[in-house]
């Protein structure tokens, strides 16, 4: 089965634009313009939407992180898009920065955008490119860690890890998901 959407998790706005936290958005939009696809709001949608080809859907959802779901299943209701077919990438505290792994099905892990796209799908069986953002080390600060810009050298880490998952995107996209996690992984 291939993917038919890939949502980018992240917040709108500018105040959030460089933050950890919409590291989803940055993979969108390498994707969007590796394929020079242009997103545009879709009200309807609830977010940027753009055709990344004949069959697959990009989106960056307008709503905030822990409304993401709403989205996510306006354009699967709409287009008839299974959860199977569809790739959410997120920022994740669990992975080192810089590090990115392809998976399918899971728990969310506490990311709100994960927790409320299971509920607005009811499901939790489909693929995720989780991008390792790092923990700060303390539970207490994952939210001011997450809402924060990277530094220079977990920017360039992140953005080579970006790099990295977008050439496995061919693979995605045709439904190779061994072939694409081989060659993500072993990086």
């Amino acid at each position: 089965m291939s993917i038919k959407l890939i949502v980018g998790l992240g917040n709108p706005s500018d105040k959030y634009a460089a933050t950890r936290h919409n590291a989803g958005f940055w993979f969108v939009d390498a994707v969007a313009t590796q394929n020079n696809t242009k997103l545009a709001l879709d009200a309807k949608m609830f977010g940027d939407v753009g055709k990344l080809n004949q069959d697959t859907w990009l989106l960056k959802p307008t709503t905030f992180m822990n409304a993401s779901g709403k989205a996510v299943v306006a354009l699967v209701n709409y287009y008839k898009i299974l959860p199977a077919e569809i790739l959410v990438v997120h920022d994740e505290l669990d992975l080192p920065t810089g590090s990115a792994k392809l998976k399918f099905g899971g728990g969310h892990g506490g990311h709100n955008g994960l927790k409320d796209t299971h509920a607005a799908l009811g499901t939790a069986d489909y693929w995720r490119l989780r991008l390792g953002i790092g923990h700060p080390g303390d539970r207490n600060e994952v939210i001011n860690y997450v809402l924060k810009a990277p530094t220079r050298e977990e920017n360039d880490a992140m953005q080579a890890s970006i790099h990295a998952a977008c050439a496995v995107v061919p693979f995605v996209l045709k439904g190779e998901f061994e072939s694409a996690m081989l060659n993500l992984h072993t990086k």
